[in-house]
């Protein structure tokens, strides 16, 4: 990249005492100027500040010494505008096509709107218009070379950041990138051809329905419907007429006939979410459904054929479940036939960056910020933070932290309060806060989130039982856990 800056090359003498700044943060600058005072007098200024100054009389000998490859590279053009033969435009334009690393800045004593205008379009940094003292001139070397500088940071960080990802392949929309992951694509791949059930297992946040439909879309069963339905999300009344439809007159507002989601599915792939949720009647009709390959509308006697391939999910241990008598013990085997589990995101830490990278593209998309990434410091935050909430959590942060950055990077502050706390020391959960945080409100938000974790920590993820404890409505409880993102 390069950057110019058009400067008016009518000199004031400097007034006050000199700069007390030692460097203008570049090594070696190139003078180019057909007035031999002006060379001179610029060599004085930057020699004082530290700065290597070579300087020629036209265009054509700044290109041919630019030309030259002598192993000391030149960090900075300065250039007059106007001059006999190649002028400073043309010399800028000239670098742009082959030294885009270079800086150019260039003078004029011809300062004017329209040669402002000319030279933004042609890459042009800064303009000051004329006259200027002699610090103006290291002053915008200064602010060049920070712009720079910062230039050659985010390439820095783009490199690594592709040499995080090169290794990352996709499985649907789920980036594919540690060991576990691998594991878990592989997984899917062989069993998505076959017609068998499948229980996809792994807390909440993780990707679950993802890999259920990418278990779908590696399927012959593609071309056919996939249909989610979360099974803790629906009040247990209605629940059996959404998945196999009613008859008119079953029920009070019963109306008219109405097709479940088995057959809205048929063909193609049913995917219940939160099947741990699943009411014990309901347990008896899906295992009956799965069995025979037919189901029978709420009110109604005749058995519908369907095809449907059935995956399930949950956050919650099935196996101590059966145990306790929560869940069918035969359901349970006609489920997990082949189980897939998705590892958490804090077991699974090398998946953070090129996942960053990923939502900071999408979130960018979605409401038209322009961030570039995460600065290195920012980053190992993020790296460090255990993610209760898996990849959903990190896609949330993303968005807030790119909502809330100043620039084009995502520093540290821009992050959630959250992901600078650690969660626990032993068996003891500790909240922290820095000292100069006295937000009553940040720290309700923070207490009521480590209280639903603990909560959803000792139920096994069970939500209903969670609310119990907490003393909050189902409902309310499931609105918080969208609200924090888990």
């Amino acid at each position: 990249m390069y950057t110019a800056v058009i400067l008016s090359a009518t000199v004031e003498p400097h007034s006050g005492p000199p700069p007390s700044t030692s460097a203008t943060g570049y090594a070696r600058v190139l003078v180019v100027d057909d007035e031999e005072p002006m060379r001179h007098m610029l060599s004085l200024l930057l020699g004082r500040e530290g700065v290597q100054v070579e300087t020629v009389a036209s265009g054509e000998a700044a290109v041919a010494r630019l030309e030259q490859d002598t192993g000391e590279p030149l960090d900075v053009v300065l250039t007059d505008v106007r001059m006999p033969g190649m002028g400073g435009l043309a010399l800028v334009d000239w670098a742009r096509e082959e030294r885009p690393e270079l800086t150019v800045i260039v003078m004029s004593a011809f300062g004017n709107v329209a040669l402002a205008v000319d030279a933004m379009h042609r890459g042009a940094y800064d303009y000051v218009s004329k006259p200027f003292k002699q610090d103006e001139v290291v002053l915008t070397l200064r602010k060049a070379a920070e712009r720079q500088r910062l230039r050659r940071e985010n390439s820095t960080l783009r490199a690594r950041l592709r040499e995080r990802v090169a290794d990352t392949e996709r499985l649907g929309a789920l980036l594919i990138h540690s060991a576990g992951m691998r594991r878990m694509a592989r997984m899917v791949r062989k069993v998505a051809a076959f017609k068998t059930t499948v229980l996809v297992l792994g807390e909440s946040g993780v990707g679950k329905e993802l890999a259920s439909r990418a278990l779908h879309d590696e399927s012959p069963r593609r071309e056919g419907p996939f249909v989610a339905v979360n099974c803790g999300a629906i009040p247990e009344t209605l629940l059996e007429s959404e998945l196999f439809g009613h008859r008119k007159g079953a029920f009070t507002d019963a109306s008219a006939d109405k097709r479940g989601l088995f057959e809205e599915a048929h063909t193609g792939t049913l995917f219940l979410d939160e099947i741990g949720e699943l009411p014990p009647h309901l347990q008896v009709k899906l295992l009956r459904a799965l069995q025979e390959g037919e189901i029978r509308r709420v009110g109604d006697n005749q058995p519908i054929a369907i095809d449907v391939r059935v995956v399930a999910a949950t956050s919650r241990d099935l196996g101590q479940m059966v145990d306790s008598g929560e869940f069918r013990q035969d359901l349970y085997y006609r489920l997990a036939v082949m189980p897939i589990e998705l590892p958490p995101l804090r077991e699974r830490k090398e998946d953070v960056a090129p996942l960053v990278e990923h939502f900071v593209a999408a979130t960018n998309a979605r409401l038209g910020t322009s961030i570039e990434g995460v600065v290195e410091d920012a980053m190992a935050v993020l790296r460090a933070y255990d993610w209760p909430g898996n990849v959903r959590e990190l896609e949330n942060t993303i968005e807030h932290a790119a909502v809330m950055a100043e620039g084009p990077w995502i520093g540290l502050d821009a992050l959630p309060d959250r992901t600078t706390a650690s969660r626990s020391v032993g068996e003891t959960h500790v909240l922290r806060f820095p000292k100069d945080d006295l937000s009553v409100k940040r720290a309700h938000r923070a207490l009521e989130r480590e209280f639903i974790l603990r909560a959803l920590d000792k139920t096994g993820g069970n939500r209903t039982h969670a609310a119990k404890l907490l003393e909050l409505s189902h409902r309310a409880l499931l609105y918080k856990i969208k609200e924090f993102g888990f």
